[in-house]
């Protein structure tokens, strides 16, 4: 748990057995990193599931997960209290919110005992929505926000719901405004970045004062003339 005066934030990204959960597809994998104050922390949560059904062969294509490898896991009845526990009260962040979120509130509306949404438990910012209102016109998907914002991917040959969190968390740090500064605890949310500000120590030594010579003094003030001249106008002379 976060302290209140704390921010956070879960990266989500699922894989499942096809693209609709109306026509009986399911989750998969379920993946999921920290953020607290924009820093990952290292904590994350991560399931394989058991569909007890046929995964399409397109999927497979995609993530490379096959029905014999999901035999043995969990189903989603199974991992869903610790899913929750680990969401509840985060901002998840998720690329192309939509499909996630609509797969897993698919999942919690067949277990009949359940009356509670992914929107009941958590916020949801969709990092595809922000991505496109930010760069218009311009392709958007994970791969492409790569590519713009400098993040090697070139580890990733298949998608894989942990892995994509981790690539996204990277993303969203940087389209939104880049990490908060290690030198301060200053927070930035919703998307806008607040400008760093350090505080020294009252207790520190006071800073030394390097003033110029004569000739650095009269060398600047020869600069200042010639802008003068030029029709510059000069703030220090103001």
């Amino acid at each position: 748990m976060s302290r209140p005066n704390q921010i956070r934030q879960v990266v989500l990204d699922t894989e499942t057995t096809g693209i609709n959960p109306k026509e009986g597809h399911k989750i998969i994998e379920i993946g999921c990193v920290e953020l607290v104050n924009r820093r990952l922390t290292n904590k994350h949560f991560h399931v394989y599931l058991n569909p007890d059904r046929e995964i399409d062969a397109g999927a497979i294509e995609v993530h490379g997960i096959t029905n014999e490898f999901l035999q043995d896991k969990p189903r989603f009845a199974d991992v869903v209290d610790d899913f929750m526990a680990f969401t509840r009260g985060a901002e998840l962040i998720i690329h192309n919110a939509p499909f996630d979120v609509g797969f897993l509130n698919h999942e919690l509306s067949l277990l009949k005992s359940e009356n509670r949404t992914v929107e009941s438990n958590s916020t949801v910012f969709d990092t595809l929505t922000f991505a496109r209102k930010k760069h218009p016109g311009a392709r958007n998907s994970l791969d492409a926000l790569c590519k713009r914002y400098g993040i090697d991917n070139s580890h990733r040959e298949l998608h894989g719901a942990l892995l994509d969190a981790e690539i996204l968390a990277d993303v969203y740090l940087l389209m939104t405004g880049g990490q908060a500064s290690l030198l301060d605890e200053g927070d930035t949310m919703g998307g806008t970045q607040q400008q760093a500000i350090v505080r020294l120590s009252a207790d520190r030594p006071r800073l030394k004062v390097i003033r110029c010579t004569e000739e650095e003094l009269h060398d600047h003030q020869q600069r200042l003339a010639k802008i003068a001249k030029a029709g510059g106008q000069c703030i220090w002379e103001q």
